[in-house]
C-alpha cells in the first residue's frame, strides 16, 4: 500500500480528548514526585528502567528496493542506546508491575532532522517499541481510559480477582461513561492477548513491536526487533521467576550482556491491504502470511558492564519519542498523534520537575561510555 497523509482520517473531537490525555498524565507526574517513593517525577509510561545499553545499528546493503526507503536506502552503522523498561507507570516489585516491557532505541547520527519542530537540529530517530506485536487502544477518547487505567493498575492487582473484575469492568466501559454500543470489547480482548503472550524471561530473548503503524517512505510498514537466533540461542539466564524476587528483569540484563555479546535483525513489515492490515486499528495484528517482515538493519551490543545507580540515572534522563524521527517515517494514526503531543509534554514536565536539563545528546558517548 503506498502512503498517503489521509491514510488514516481524523478522530472526532482528537484536540479535546488529547488535552484531556494531558491533564491526566500531568498530574500523575506531579504527584509521582512523592507517590512512587525516590523523591523525581517519573515517566507516565515506562517508568521503571531495567538498564540503559549501547550499541551498534547498522543498515545493511543490497535491501529490496521496497524495503530500502528513507534511511535504509543505504547502507550505514550508527551508534546506538537502548534503554529496557517495564511498560506500566509505577516503581515497585517486577511481579506487582507484570511482564509487558518496552525496548526504546535511539540511533544517532541520522542524515535527516526530526519531525519534532523545538529539535530541527536533532539528528537521533528513535524506536518505541513492546513485547507484543498489537496494542488495546484504538482512539483518543479510549486513551484517556487507558490514562486512568495505567495509574489505578496496582490498586487493581492488589485486590486480586475482584480487582481484576473491576478493571475489565472500568476499561470496557470507560469507567462507566460509555454507553453499550461504545464498550471496548476489542481492546480488552487485545489486552488479554497481550497478556497471554508476554513471557517472564530474560529481555534479550524477546521480540519488540511498533504496534502501530509508520510511514515507510512511500509506503507503510510496522516494525520489529528480534534477537538472531544464534544470539539467543546464547543466552544462559533464559526464563525468569517473579516470585524469587522483587527485582528479575534487571539481573539476568546485567550479568548477560556482562557475559557476551548480542545481535538483534531491526525488520520491517510492509502494509499490503488497509482492509486486513489496517492502521487504525491497534487491535489487529498483521499477519506474517500476507506481509513477511524483512531485515533491514542489524542492532548489536557489545559485552558491557550497565550495572549500577549511574546506568539507571543516564537511563531515566534521556527522552524517547516515535515523532523523533525523519519526515519519511512519521507515525501513523490517532493513537500515534496522541503519543506525539503527550510524550513531549510528559518529558517537559518530568525534566522540569527533576531539575535537569532536557537537551537531545549530540552523540552515544555523551550518555555512556564507549563499551570497548
Amino acid at each position: 500500500m503506498r502512503y498517503s497523509p489521509d491514510v488514516a482520517p481524523p478522530e472526532p473531537d482528537f484536540d479535546r480528548n488529547l488535552q484531556q490525555v494531558i491533564d491526566i498524565v500531568e498530574d500523575f507526574e506531579k504527584g509521582s514526585v512523592e507517590g512512587e517513593g525516590e523523591h523525581r517525577a517519573v515517566r507516565f509510561a515506562h517508568a521503571k528502567a531495567y538498564g540503559l545499553v549501547r550499541g551498534t545499528f547498522e543498515i545493511l546493503d543490497g535491501v529490496p528496493p521496497e524495503y530500502a526507503q528513507g534511511i535504509y536506502a543505504g547502507p550505514g552503522k550508527h551508534d546506538a542506546l537502548v534503554r529496557y523498561s517495564n511498560g506500566l507507570s509505577h516503581l515497585g516489585a517486577d511481579r506487582m508491575l507484570g511482564n509487558v516491557v518496552g525496548m526504546a532505541t535511539k540511533v544517532f547520527g541520522v542524515d535527516s532532522t526530526t519531525t519534532l519542530p523545538d529539535e530541527s537540529a536533532s539528528h537521533t530517530m528513535d524506536f518505541n517499541m513492546i513485547n507484543g506485536p498489537i496494542f488495546f487502544c484504538n482512539t483518543a477518547a479510549h486513551y484517556t481510559f487507558l490514562a486512568k487505567l495505567f495509574i489505578d493498575l496496582p490498586q487493581y492487582r492488589l485486590a486480586g480477582r475482584r480487582g481484576s473484575h473491576q478493571m475489565f469492568h472500568d476499561w470496557v466501559t470507560g469507567y462507566g461513561t460509555l454507553p453499550a454500543s461504545q464498550w471496548a470489547w476489542d481492546e480488552l480482548g487485545a489486552m488479554l492477548r497481550l497478556g497471554e503472550r508476554a513471557r517472564w524471561q530474560n529481555l534479550l530473548l524477546s521480540s519488540f513491536f511498533s504496534m502501530g503503524a509508520v510511514r515507510h517512505g512511500d509506503y507503510i510498514a510496522k516494525l520489529r526487533i528480534r534477537p538472531t537466533n544464534e544470539s539467543a540461542a546464547g543466552v544462559q539466564a533464559r526464563d525468569l521467576d517473579p516470585k524469587s524476587g522483587d527485582e528479575v528483569f534487571r539481573p539476568a540484563l546485567v550479568s548477560e550482556l556482562a557475559r557476551a555479546e548480542h545481535e538483534f535483525d531491526f525488520q520491517v513489515q510492509l502494509c499490503a491491504s488497509l482492509e486486513t492490515m489496517p492502521v487504525d486499528d491497534l487491535t489487529v495484528e498483521w499477519e506474517e502470511h500476507e506481509s513477511p517482515f524483512v531485515t533491514v538493519a542489524r542492532l548489536r551490543f557489545a559485552r558491557q558492564d550497565i550495572g549500577g545507580e549511574s546506568n539507571l540515572a543516564a537511563a531515566d534522563a534521556l527522552s524517547f519519542t516515535p515523532w523523533r524521527c525523519p519526515p519519511e517515517h512519521v507515525p501513523i494514526g490517532s493513537i500515534q498523534t496522541v503519543r506525539k503531543e503527550v510524550y513531549r509534554r510528559s518529558s517537559l514536565l518530568r525534566h522540569e520537575l527533576n531539575g535537569q536539563p532536557r537537551t537531545e545528546p549530540a552523540s552515544a558517548a555523551d550518555v555512556l561510555p564507549d563499551p570497548a
